[in-house]
């Protein structure tokens, strides 16, 4: 997430603690509110409400403050949440909807991976640069190790037991062991970069290189810049998400309001749409082919893919800030947290689909 739009809006976030462990069943809902117009070159197509039914409520700790990046266990069912405006990563039971607990001391915190073979959770605290491990069943923190300037987005790489930390304002990919929290290398990549993807059929990772204008691609073994893709029509990439299969990644634009697809065989750009404005959080759901797309205004956009080609099934104001999702792929639920839910405090909206 860029800080620049951050400062304006954690403006006159007051922090109250809200104590919440249960959950509040919610009545059927499809949301279908027109998006307010931006401005002719950025406004979203009116398709109709998302195709999407919400089926329950859970209370968050920590007071309504800003959320950023969240990730699931789907095996256990545990969901964590970086709640950044309260410096605190939250760990939610999306089975029994409840909080199972708060860590706190995690200032600024952006983003979180979970790792569910090594029962490890990983999260940046970006208010003091550093990438942090945590024991999942235990809570613990395992190890702390630095990074470069502004760590936002995590990935994990499998084969080398390596996770990846974009240091946005660097312009730099931090690596670190998995086990140890040692740094193993330091990418440079050459002005601000989004976040950062592994990805497991050719063994590479993709960098959105927002100040570069492209994809950049990384042999994570020698820690080289193989090649990069241009992304034309897409200013300030910066969230990603990957199709393995059709290799194929999906880019959110943050300066125009747009999402591309991109062919990673072609290295060429396939598709072009439309969505609410400073995209942020992209997730593929590769069971149905379909991908969200969550704006910092609050707008999701719903897309179904074949054969790198997106048709549109629903956009709409989901709620203020809802900006980051997660998805469970065998439900194919999806996960919302939201700074101002139905009683004022933060809440966790889960919805089912609908079509």
């Amino acid at each position: 997430m860029r800080s620049t739009r951050l400062v304006m809006l954690l403006a006159g976030v007051v922090a109250a603690a809200v104590a919440g462990c249960s959950s509040t069943r919610v009545p059927d809902t499809n949301a279908s509110t027109r998006m307010p117009a931006i401005n002719s070159s950025t406004q979203v197509p009116d398709i109709g409400g998302l195709p999407l039914r919400r089926v329950s409520e859970t209370p968050l700790t920590g007071g309504p403050g800003r959320f950023d990046y969240s990730a699931l266990d789907a095996a256990r069912g545990l969901l964590f949440v970086a709640h950044m405006g309260a410096g605190q990563l939250i760990e939610v039971d999306v089975r029994g909807h409840t909080v199972v607990r708060t860590l706190g001391d995690l200032p600024d915190v952006h983003g979180v991976v979970v790792v569910p073979d090594k029962h490890r959770v990983y999260a940046t605290a970006t208010g003091r640069n550093q990438m942090v491990a945590i024991d999942e069943d235990s809570g613990a923190i395992v190890f702390t190790t630095p990074t470069d300037t502004y760590p936002d987005g995590l990935a994990y790489d499998p084969i080398r037991n390596a996770v990846w930390a974009t240091n946005e304002h660097a312009g730099s990919e931090t690596v670190v062991d998995a086990d140890t929290g040692s740094v193993r290398a330091t990418v440079p990549l050459g002005g601000e970069v989004g976040n950062v993807v592994y990805d497991p059929t050719t063994d590479r990772m993709v960098v959105a290189a927002q100040g570069r204008g492209g994809l950049a691609i990384i042999d994570p073994a020698s820690f080289a810049v193989t090649e990069r893709i241009p992304t034309p029509g897409c200013d300030d990439p910066h969230g990603q998400t990957l199709d393995t299969s059709a290799q194929v990644m999906f880019v959110g634009c943050e300066a125009n309001a747009a999402m591309v697809t991109v062919d990673l065989s072609g290295r060429s750009v396939i598709d072009h749409q439309r969505v609410g404005e400073y995209p942020d959080v992209l997730v593929y759901d590769a069971g149905a082919h379909r991908v969200y797309v969550a704006a910092e205004g609050g707008w999701v956009s719903v897309f179904d893919h074949s054969g790198g080609h997106l048709t549109p099934r629903g956009s709409a104001h989901l709620a203020d800030k809802a900006h980051s999702l997660a998805l469970d792929p065998t439900t194919h639920h999806s996960y919302f947290p939201i700074p101002n839910g139905s009683g004022g405090g933060p809440v966790l909206w889960e919805f089912e689909p609908t079509r």
